[in-house]
């Protein structure tokens, strides 16, 4: 956000992430913590971007029609439930290889 001149902007966000939890605890009475998602910060990475304002929702909703689809074809086989298994990886902890280190794809 500094190298792009948008520090300003950086710091609004990052205020308004820091109070939100107080301002919905005094004003709602919640007692858990209230976090922006990730589609908070997406909009001012995409002016960081360069990405015209009227794109915004087209990529928002792009990134997300997997998603939905997913969601309706199972509403519909479950009888009208989406089901939210808890998640628990599996896999061995493996040391990061950097991009420089690893092997290039088959035929590339």
């Amino acid at each position: 956000a500094a190298e792009k001149g948008f520090r300003e902007e950086f710091d609004l966000h990052e205020m308004v992430q820091k109070v939100t939890p107080q301002a919905f605890s005094a004003v709602r009475g919640y007692e858990r913590v209230i976090a922006p998602n990730v589609d908070f910060f997406s909009g001012f990475v995409y002016s960081m971007l360069n990405i015209p304002p009227e794109l915004y929702t087209p990529i928002f909703a792009m990134s997300r029609v997997a998603g939905w689809c997913a969601h309706r074809l199972e509403e519909l086989v479950s009888g009208s439930r989406i089901i939210r298994p808890a998640y628990k990886c599996v896999v061995p902890r493996s040391r990061y290889v950097t991009l420089g280190d690893r092997p290039s794809p088959a035929g590339g």
